[in-house]
């Protein structure tokens, strides 16, 4: 936004809108004590907020980063608090995307948001207030606490003007008894003990004049050393409470005239200053024109020459991207050429080297050793079958014999 489109804005709006946001933070900062909001800063090891902590004003020290993440979590903790689930945005996380999640969970509750993420990314300004002033609304109502207006009790004028008149007369009477007492230290007083006796009788005295003279048996010396030690005890002193409205009353008093007062000399310091300024801008803007009348050919040339560097550009990335594809396929090639060398030079090696003979002679020697050793194995093998038929042709043999025994044996019997 342009400096002259903020200031139309703020005309639209009224000459208090710029201070509004300063009301709008310390009613979001008394909403916060309502809510406990110390309690998460202690938690985070923070510092509580001053009354204009979120207000970008440029007569106000800001710390944009420290502000950004005060912020995000004040605001996640009153959206838990107003009953939606939020987790607790940390140091490092994406700045946009915690924006946009704090402002989607606004619209859910009902919230207008006209304006853009943009403007909550400083930290800082009346949309961060308006932003966390709605959040703790929400919380206030889920926990049912309204604000409500003061009620003052009634005050009786005339009675508090007695008081201060009959306490002002009690405090010069005894004033003017110190010093009469100060002063009159060598005359007799009357004795308070029988002064005492005199008052604690309930019944009237049939005369009103005494019988006797009162006279004082307390010694002069003995009562004015007591009356030296309680001396200090019974001085009044009245303390001022700063708390009063009227000392309020009379210090912004004080503070407007020193104001006035120093408002005249800087008043006159500002003029001179703008008028040097609006000199000084003056001359900048005319030389700068004359410069630029000056170098206009300069300026083309110096276009024309960022044209044809462009088109430089374009053209040598081209050329660098064929060469780049060239280089590519020759690097696969060399890499073919690479394994079919390899592949000859190993059968080279194969032809002309005696090993693979030596390897089929040692070969065919260890195979004439196995037929030998087969040819024995099968021999034992033979005989061991023949002994075995053997044994059973002549098994055959018994068995018929005595089979035929047995036949002639019947016969004869």
């Amino acid at each position: 936004m342009s400096e002259e489109a903020r200031r139309g804005e703020e005309d639209d709006r009224g000459p208090g809108s710029v201070h509004q946001v300063f009301v709008v933070m310390e009613n979001l900062l008394e909403k916060l004590k309502v809510l406990n909001y110390e309690e998460v800063l202690s938690k985070h090891n923070m510092k509580n907020l001053s009354r204009h902590y979120f207000v970008s004003s440029p007569f106000l020290v800001s710390n944009p980063g420290e502000q950004f993440y005060m912020f995000t979590i004040i605001a996640a903790w009153l959206i838990n608090a107003a009953g939606r689930p939020f987790a607790e945005p940390q140091e490092y996380d994406e700045p946009n995307a915690t924006v946009s999640n704090i402002l989607a969970e606004l619209r859910a509750i009902g919230a207008k948001v006209d304006f853009p993420p943009s403007k909550l990314k400083s930290g800082s300004g009346e949309h961060v207030c308006f932003v966390l002033d709605r959040l703790a609304e929400e919380a206030l109502k889920r926990r049912g606490f309204t604000f409500r207006r003061p009620r003052y009790p009634t005050e009786n004028t005339e009675e508090e003007s007695v008081m201060e008149d009959d306490a002002e007369l009690t405090l010069h009477k005894v004033e003017q008894e110190i010093i009469e007492e100060a002063d009159d230290e060598e005359e007799t007083v009357m004795d308070l003990e029988a002064l005492k006796l005199r008052t604690a009788h309930s019944e009237p005295e049939p005369s009103s004049k005494p019988e006797d003279i009162l006279e004082s048996k307390v010694d002069a010396a003995e009562w004015n050393l007591e009356m030296e030690r309680v001396l200090p005890q019974l001085k009044v002193t009245i303390r001022t409470d700063n708390k009063d409205w009227r000392i309020h009353l009379d210090q912004m008093h004080q503070h407007r005239d020193g104001i006035k007062s120093s408002l005249t000399d800087t008043k006159s310091y500002l003029d001179k200053l703008q008028d040097d300024v609006g000199k000084t801008l003056e001359k900048v803007s005319s030389r700068e024109k004359y410069i630029n009348n000056q170098l206009e050919h300069l300026i083309q040339e110096y276009r024309s020459a960022q044209a044809k560097l462009s088109e430089a550009k374009e053209r040598y990335q081209q050329a660098s991207g064929g060469v780049m594809e060239r280089t590519r396929a020759l690097a696969e090639v060399s890499e073919e050429l690479e394994k079919v060398k390899q592949e000859m030079e190993e059968k080279g090696s194969s032809m002309s080297d005696g090993a693979p003979v030596v390897k089929v002679k040692q070969s065919l020697t260890k195979l004439k050793q196995e037929i030998v050793q087969m040819d024995v194995r099968i021999g034992v093998v033979q005989h061991t079958l023949l002994q075995a038929k053997l044994k059973e042709k002549s098994n055959m043999t018994r068995e018929m014999h005595a089979a035929s025994i047995l036949e002639a044996a019947g016969a004869f019997g």
